[in-house]
């Protein structure tokens, strides 16, 4: 916290001291660039520390391109499919009804539909939860307006009554730890004051108050609640199982060359996945989403030093076999690729090259042994 800037400048010299030190094998070479790039994410780390602090200092310049990365369009098209039906259902309700407050419930049901869909799983509890804060203030705001108010004549008194039901709720909101009570008392104060309407003087129309009740209640819990019910999320296993199979076609296009990334743009993509894999997935499948994404890297740093290794054929048939599923194929071309580099005379900076190439090809092969049976399945989105 006191001078990020300098962690920051020994985190990138530590970085370059283990990338220009001298290897004898593929595992040496392998372990101090690994160790380089955990040093180069500290320094990113510490650059935006030292942007939050506003530390001394010119942040070092880094001009990148604008990549957009969505780890998996399912989950979006299903919630926009929802949120379609529902909206276009209430809309033809109002239009063949002539429902005065109809607008009012079309609002209500867009924002219940955007606030909980990205709740996956959980949405269609909410939407419950919901749906009964809105009706207990259905309830508690009938009783309030015909019942109580009628008897009162002062503003102080107005107060006390309104503030019987809100302290509590307000209280309750703030204590608990139950989500479910959470929001039902949310729903419940979220409702009461549309439904109460208090003007001076007050007005106590009963229709009115039960097509406002019926907007609100219908709005903010039947319509959302029939909406994920009709049309639920995708289930966790299914979001895992998609990411998983998305990943392989990825993969394999990006050997068959078909698909052209950097490594950095694989990196962001391969890390949005990983961060949008559910709590519910099995560390397996997190382990083979880690292995693809270094299967990947080393792709595409492979590609990248391939003129300088004499454009290798062994490269390309190893890749392919690695695009049709055959990991057995595919693990034998890079061996002998990794004999050919390790028969090569020593000396010059050619010898660097292939060091680091032999390292990838270790990467690629210990990846591909362990994790055969993803590697090699035919599970393509």
């Amino acid at each position: 916290m006191a001078d990020p800037r300098a962690l920051q400048r020994a985190c990138e010299e530590a970085a370059r001291a283990l990338l220009s030190l001298p290897a004898g094998t593929p595992s040496q070479r392998l372990l101090a660039d690994q160790a380089a790039k955990v040093l180069a994410g500290l320094s990113h780390v510490l650059e935006a520390l030292a942007l939050l602090v506003d530390a001394p200092g010119e942040p070092p310049a880094r001009q990148r391109g604008f990549r957009l990365s969505v780890p998996d369009w399912m989950p979006a098209v299903v919630n926009a499919a929802r949120a379609f039906l529902a909206i276009g259902a209430i809309e033809l309700f109002w239009v063949a009804t002539a429902w005065p407050d109809g607008v009012e419930a079309l609002v209500l049901v867009a924002i219940m539909l955007l606030l909980l869909s990205p709740r996956g799983d959980m949405a269609f509890g909410g939407a419950i939860a919901f749906a009964l804060g809105a009706a207990g203030g259905f309830v508690a705001a009938a009783i309030m307006k015909f019942a109580v108010l009628p008897a009162l004549q002062t503003f102080p008194a107005f107060c006390v009554a309104i503030g019987l039901f809100f302290i509590p709720v307000g209280f309750a909101i703030a204590y608990s730890r139950r989500p479910a009570v959470i929001v039902i008392c949310t729903a419940l104060a979220f409702s009461f004051n549309p439904l109460l309407s208090p003007t001076n003087p007050m007005t106590y129309d009963t229709a009115q108050y039960y097509n406002v009740g019926l907007a609100i209640v219908a709005g903010c819990g039947i319509i959302p609640a029939l909406a994920f019910s009709l049309l639920p999320p995708l289930s966790p296993a299914l979001r895992a199982r998609r990411l998983l199979a998305l990943t392989l076609r990825d993969l394999r296009r990006l050997a068959t060359a078909r698909l052209r990334l950097t490594s950095e743009d694989w990196d962001g993509r391969m890390y949005g996945r990983l961060a949008a894999l559910p709590d519910q997935a099995e560390p397996l499948q997190r382990a083979r989403l880690l292995a693809a994404l270094s299967v990947g890297s080393e792709i595409i740093q492979l590609r990248h030093v391939a003129p300088s290794l004499g454009s290798p054929v062994e490269l390309d048939d190893a890749l392919d076999a690695v695009a049709q599923g055959n990991g057995v194929i595919a693990i034998a071309w890079l061996h002998q690729l990794d004999g050919r580099l390790a028969s090569a005379p020593n000396g010059g900076p050619e010898t660097a090259i292939a060091l680091r190439a032999r390292a990838r090809i270790l990467v690629i092969s210990e990846a591909l042994a362990e994790h055969g049976a993803y590697f090699d399945s035919g599970a393509l989105a």
